[in-house]
């Protein structure tokens, strides 16, 4: 796959990132690089070995799950640019 400037000015975009004209073609190599590292990473085999969390041994923290500060909403809220129905309303930005 290939990243080309009109694809890397939409992603930038996307991401509500300003990128000047002039940089784009930058920015469509290092995504480029970044895809070619990606496609390497697929060629690695990786049979029989487990997923793991860390590059040492050990075993997650677990505590039960429960709410322990709720019944907020107005509060958390209030602070919402846009708030609807009980949500934090946002711009659609994907087509």
């Amino acid at each position: 796959m290939s990243i080309d400037k009109e694809t890397a000015a939409k992603v930038a975009k996307l991401a509500r990132i300003k990128v000047e004209d002039e940089d784009l073609p930058a920015l469509a190599s290092e995504f480029n690089a970044v895809l070619g590292f990606i496609e390497q990473l697929g060629e690695v085999d990786v049979t029989g070995v487990e997923p793991m969390v860390s590059v040492t041994p050990m075993r997650l923290k677990r505590r039960e799950d429960v709410v322990t500060d709720g019944g907020q909403q107005e509060k958390v809220l209030s602070n919402a640019p846009d708030a609807r129905e009980g949500f934090f309303a946002v711009p659609k930005v994907v087509e």
